[in-house]
């Protein structure tokens, strides 16, 4: 089990610096590691994982009752809850990921030059992953399985209402780990909750952490964006939108749209904006929101919606810019596509949007000059998620540009090399 370390200053320096080379020192193991190997390693923490179900929420717990004393929202409450299902499920996430192909080692390009030499890109891992995060245990299981099956050691760095969940599920990773004898160093927690250790990942841990992955609320991901010396892939907050064309089918519409608000209103693919084509105000609009309200969510409405639907309140500029990861939902009339397509860019975090449509050229326009990392059509916002895209789990949503966009799975978690073969060449 973690024991929690609670110096600071120069003793927490000296402990990131001790994680760092032990997180490299397993990093040649793990690359070169049997998939049997890995996948053994990962069935071990699934089971681990179901054996430790009580001790998971006997943790938890200590977290949930410190969470609602310092007085965290709902949303975040809603991430830190563990029971028997969502613990459940963490163990069939790991179990997911032992059965997807391995990535280390795919050839992912290869072709011959006319002197006869033969090319080939290969899959390998990043290397030493940093990954910092808020509220979700649940993130500790993910991050750690999908980093091993790609071949990278992991610093997992969660937050201080989640240690004790962290540290529990933690330690069901090591044992499987131990059991599938690899480095129980591949897969670490920061066991303290100073604030430095974040500090001293973004510095890169003297040249020992390759890549951070931040997932967070706006202010975590700016802060690593604005102080890290490492590569990021950020994943920034999700003003998910929904777009009603006036060519959608009613029923369908009421549906995607309670879905895509109301599943889960605290993950990052919940939709916060609805956007209705003014086209089908008459028709749409009202059936939509009265099965939004009905469901528990507070519409806060512009001008013309307010006088089509009373029961909301009058929306503020900063209701577009808001991911209120609770119920709660933005909502505009446009003037058709052309018009959700510019308030989306406007006003996107380049995350997630849908668009509700059966006018084909509706949708490409949609498909083509939008630019988030994930674009629906007729299927709810809340379908932003790398296990429902079939990658087993995800680290998160990345929403920049470099090296990985859209869910992070153990494909995003690898870089490449060149092979090249030839017999006899030199360059003229």
């Amino acid at each position: 089990m973690l024991t929690t370390h609670e110096k600071s200053g120069e003793d927490t320096i000296s402990l990131m610096a001790d994680i760092g080379r032990k997180a490299r020192a397993a990093a040649r193991p793990l690359a070169i590691a049997s998939t049997e190997r890995k996948n053994a390693a990962l069935i071990g923490m699934a089971e681990a994982i179901i054996r430790g179900e009580q001790a998971i929420l006997d943790a938890n717990a200590i977290d949930v009752q410190n969470g609602e004393e310092s007085g965290i929202s709902g949303s975040f409450m809603d991430r830190l809850k563990l029971d028997p299902k969502r613990i459940r499920d963490m163990a069939d996430g790991i179990r997911a990921i032992a059965e997807l192909r391995d990535p280390v080692g795919e050839v992912i390009a290869e072709w011959d030059r006319p002197n006869g030499l033969h090319i080939e890109r290969v899959r390998t891992p990043l290397g030493v992953v940093g990954v910092i995060y808020e509220s979700r245990p649940n993130v500790t299981a993910d991050a750690g399985a999908l980093c091993l099956k790609a071949g990278n050691p992991v610093i997992l760095r969660g937050g201080s209402d989640s240690l004790n969940s962290s540290a529990a599920i933690h330690a069901c990773l090591v044992e499987g780990l131990k059991a599938a004898n690899l480095p129980a160093e591949a897969i670490q927690l920061v066991p303290t909750t100073d604030r430095a250790a974040v500090g001293e990942m973004l510095k890169g841990l003297s040249g020992n952490l390759d890549v951070i992955i931040p997932r967070g609320g706006r202010s975590l991901v700016e802060r690593v964006q604005t102080e890290a010396r490492v590569p990021v892939f950020a994943h920034l907050e999700g003003i998910c939108h929904l777009y009603i064309d006036k060519s959608a089918k009613l029923d369908m519409a009421v549906g995607i749209a309670v879905n895509a608000k109301m599943r889960r209103t605290g993950i990052c693919g919940a939709a916060e904006t609805l956007l209705v084509d003014r086209a089908v105000a008459s028709t749409h609009l009202v059936p939509i929101l009265e099965a939004l309200r009905a469901a528990g969510c507070e519409i806060h409405a512009d001008e013309e919606v307010l006088k089509a639907f009373s029961d909301a309140k009058p929306a503020t500029d900063a209701d577009w810019v808001t991911e209120y990861l609770d119920a709660i939902i933005a909502v505009k009339l446009v003037e058709g596509v052309s018009g959700a397509i510019e308030h989306i860019e406007t006003f996107s975090s380049h995350h997630t949007e849908a668009i509700v449509a059966e006018d084909a050229v509706a949708v490409e326009r949609f498909f083509n000059e939008i630019d988030s990392a994930i674009l629906l059509h007729n299927a709810s916002t809340q379908f932003a998620d790398g296990g429902e895209f079939g990658m087993g789990a995800e680290i998160g949503i990345a929403t920049g540009k470099m090296h990985a966009r859209g869910p992070v799975g153990v494909e995003q978690l690898t870089s490449f090399k060149y092979r090249v073969r030839g017999a006899g060449q030199v360059r003229p």
